[in-house]
């Protein structure tokens, strides 16, 4: 970090994640607003990566680092009219990828059902488009002229963060449920073992709980801080 600065780096973090768009489309080369916030807080990442912020953006990120005013970075995309995703009904077979990729959980629909997108909750991040098998997905400019924070207000920007963060929430509670009907049904099948309830063949009964025990560590490890699901890749 600037020894410059008088915020601490949390502090810093958190008031460059508010100066962004929030729209968590990833350009910036970071998975979310908030990554790329606390890697510029760090040090780490200059101002100028975030093409839906735009010249506006670079503008406010500079202020807060104490740093000059930068050309946004081309290699991170151009500054353009904000755009919303249109999905085209007619071909979409309802694969589901393109829910699962937004960040912001705008995209709605089931499984083999066509989906369609609440286009006043789009962000614009442009992640539904490469997700889409068929590509049925489109961005329509929605903003004239007006680019960057001229075409996305603060209150677009809070919302847009905190459906972030619900997405975020809903995707950890799944996986998690996830793991734990797994590791259930796996306790399970090793009780049946045990018992030998299913299997009278020593061998057989040994090959399987070794197999069984394996996918309940493997359940543990993912249960566990984060530098023992490391260790476990």
């Amino acid at each position: 970090m600037n020894p410059a600065l008088s915020f601490s780096v949390e502090a810093l973090a958190q008031a460059l994640d508010a100066a962004l768009p929030q729209t968590q489309c990833t350009r910036c080369g970071y998975p979310d607003c908030h990554s790329y916030a606390l890697a510029m807080a760090q040090g780490e990442a200059p101002i100028n990566q975030c093409p839906p912020g735009g010249a506006e953006g670079i503008i406010r990120l500079a202020a807060l680092c104490r740093q000059p005013v930068q050309a946004l970075n081309p290699a991170h995309g151009l500054e353009k009219p904000r755009a919303v995703a249109i999905i085209d009904e007619s071909w979409c077979i309802g694969c589901t990828l393109c829910i699962k990729a937004c960040p912001v959980d705008c995209i709605v629909g089931a499984s083999k059902r066509m989906h369609t997108v609440v286009e006043k909750d789009c962000t614009g991040c442009e992640l539904c488009v490469p997700a889409c098998p068929v590509d049925c997905i489109t961005m329509q400019p929605v903003t004239g002229e007006a680019t960057g924070w001229a075409a996305w207000s603060p209150e677009q920007a809070e919302q847009a963060r905190q459906r972030y963060a619900f997405h975020q929430m809903r995707v950890e509670r799944e996986k998690r449920e996830n793991d734990e009907r797994l590791a259930a049904k796996a306790a399970h099948k090793l009780s049946d073992l045990e018992n030998q309830t299913l299997h009278t063949d020593p061998a057989v009964i040994e090959r399987k709980r070794a197999v069984i025990e394996a996918a309940l560590a493997r359940a543990r490890a993912q249960r566990a801080p984060t530098e023992s699901e490391k260790g476990d890749s």
